[in-house]
């Protein structure tokens, strides 16, 4: 019984804490990317993520327009999740192991949102061309940056748009060389 109750009580933690670590990462990145925040949706995730941002941004001041406190925050809920989890499976970590895998975590939740908003844009796309509604306007805002990059270096072929496969590509590269070292790096901090 008391792997099941160990297994329930990983499974809330990295859903309670997930849920909110993606809403104040989309709103790291759509203060980036420089998104509409009069967006309906823009706006929950401002209301939803303001009640710890707002006193942090009164210590922590953003640099080169950069939101430092969002980051710090987005590092304090990984890192008390972690530790959480390795609690509950009886596991220890050193300090700077918890603090390498929670960077590995938000770099690798940072590539997933892109490579999932992708997925859905390219969906979108497909169900409901030429449509508009708020989401989409904001999956247009994150994506785009990305996306006219690609598009420099393989432009549309017969109408055929082929940057976010580019994209996709470049992301998984990405995990596999940057984001799985930084976690066998934690695991060599930690000793195990």
């Amino acid at each position: 019984m008391g792997g099941y109750a160990g297994n329930a009580g990983v499974f809330l933690i990295q859903a309670i804490f997930g849920l909110y670590l993606i809403a104040v990462m989309l709103r790291f990145i759509l203060q980036v990317v420089r998104a509409d925040f009069y967006n309906p949706v823009s706006q929950f995730l401002v209301k939803a993520t303001n009640p710890p941002l707002v006193p942090m941004r009164r210590v922590i001041p953003g640099v080169m327009g950069v939101d430092v406190a969002a980051i710090l925050l987005m590092l304090i809920i990984k890192i008390v999740e972690i530790f959480l989890i390795t609690l509950i499976g009886g596991i220890s970590l050193s300090i700077m192991g918890l603090v390498v895998f929670a960077i590995a975590d938000l770099l690798e939740l940072f590539l997933n949102v892109f490579f999932f908003t992708i997925l859905i844009q390219v969906v979108m796309s497909w169900v409901n061309p030429g449509g508009h509604n708020p989401t989409i306007s904001l999956l247009y805002s994150i994506n785009e940056p990305l996306l006219s990059r690609a598009r420099r270096i393989i432009p549309p072929i017969s109408g055929f748009d082929l940057s976010p496969i580019i994209v996709v590509i470049f992301i998984q590269l990405l995990s596999i060389l940057l984001i799985a070292p930084i976690k066998d790096l934690a695991r060599a901090v930690s000793g195990g």
